[in-house]
């Protein structure tokens, strides 16, 4: 199964070419605790192009992160990425039973996916009656290859824990925008936001209406094109630069010479991708809000030039900014990394489905 079922508390894990965050999450009534969280450097030449290479060292990361966060769990929930899914939302007689289904899933799976049916792990979900037909359901259908799969479940299984859930980044993050509710306008409903994460070297662009995503679009940019610059500025080492990157202490130019055109940059790609939303379908409207997380979201100023040159109100996406924090997860920086963990916080809250 693609999905996974739950059994108990899971941890997010969100592995990326940068760094491996993870992050578990209790419940008390209608609020969120962070109960526990870390996060490892990725080790070098492990992951390539979102492939991991070399599952034992991805492993060792992940134990090492896992031990420092103190947790006691040892189920996860992990996301492949979403250019590496295919979904397709088809009808099917509302009459059919859950054998029938999914051998009909099944069948019809096979003329939607570009590989052979051994070669494929995909699982669907019934999500309601066809707004076309009423004798018909709707139905998510979400299809990898297995490898995808299997090297991802390889890497957690060599840390010792076991993959519950393989979820799709892209729904990940749909599901951790529950946790940005608080700062969009009347919760989100009746409005259209923009949620940009930009990761280490890749950035997801969404479009949420009603708290669903209807628009998402992944490029290839992020603050790995910054820490390179610094290396190539000052002469510096790619561990060195990314540290001074994050604790300071370079010369008075970068902000003129090297920071703030990277901001420009940044501002650039939001302002495309929206013009990619627009163009996108008919009656297609600017968004009322712009989100902006990720590592680069804590770059000071970031959300007011994004605002200024785009026109649409910006702020910086908290998704722990209604959440108590345990004195563990305190402990290991999770506030200072909380715009970053849009991912790993949508596969934690796969513990509550």
């Amino acid at each position: 199964m693609l999905f996974g079922s739950r059994s108990k508390s899971l941890i997010g894990l969100d592995i990326t070419t940068s760094s491996i965050k993870l992050i578990e999450l209790g419940q008390s009534g209608k609020s969120f605790r962070a109960e526990c969280y870390a996060a490892e450097p990725t080790p070098p030449n492990s992951i390539n192009e979102k492939t991991i290479v070399d599952s034992d060292a991805v492993g060792e990361a992940i134990r090492r992160a896992v031990k420092r966060a103190g947790s006691a769990t040892d189920e996860v929930a992990i996301a492949i990425s979403g250019d590496a899914a295919i979904t397709k939302v088809i009808q099917m007689p509302r009459t059919l039973g859950a054998n029938e289904l999914e051998g009909q899933v099944e069948i019809q799976a096979d003329q939607y996916i570009p590989f052979p049916m051994e070669e494929v792990s995909f699982d669907f979900e019934v999500l309601g009656p066809s707004a076309n037909d009423p004798d018909m359901n709707d139905v998510l259908l979400v299809a990898t290859r297995t490898d995808n799969v299997d090297q991802r479940r390889a890497a957690v299984e060599a840390a010792g824990l076991t993959a519950r859930v393989v979820d799709v980044e892209a729904f990940a993050l749909e599901n951790a925008c529950l946790l940005l509710a608080h700062q969009m306008p009347d919760g989100g409903m009746d409005h259209l936001i923009a949620v940009v994460d930009f990761g280490a070297s890749n950035t997801t662009f969404s479009v949420l209406q009603d708290m669903r995503v209807i628009y998402t679009r992944d490029f290839s940019f992020g603050g790995q094109q910054l820490t390179e610059e610094i290396m190539r500025t000052y002469g510096l080492s790619l561990e060195d630069a990314g540290r001074a990157k994050k604790e300071g202490g370079l010369p008075s130019n970068y902000q003129p010479e090297v920071l703030d055109p990277f901001i420009d940059d940044m501002t650039q790609q939001v302002s495309r991708s929206l013009q990619f939303f627009l163009a996108s379908g008919g009656g297609r409207e600017q968004p009322d809000q712009i989100l902006v997380c990720g590592g680069c979201a804590n770059i000071p100023g970031v959300a007011d030039v994004i605002s200024s040159k785009v026109g649409i109100p910006t702020e910086i996406g908290d998704p722990l900014g209604h959440m108590k924090i345990s004195s563990k997860a305190k402990s290991q920086g999770v506030r200072k990394d909380a715009t970053a963990l849009l991912t790993a916080c949508g596969l934690a809250l796969r513990s509550f489905d």
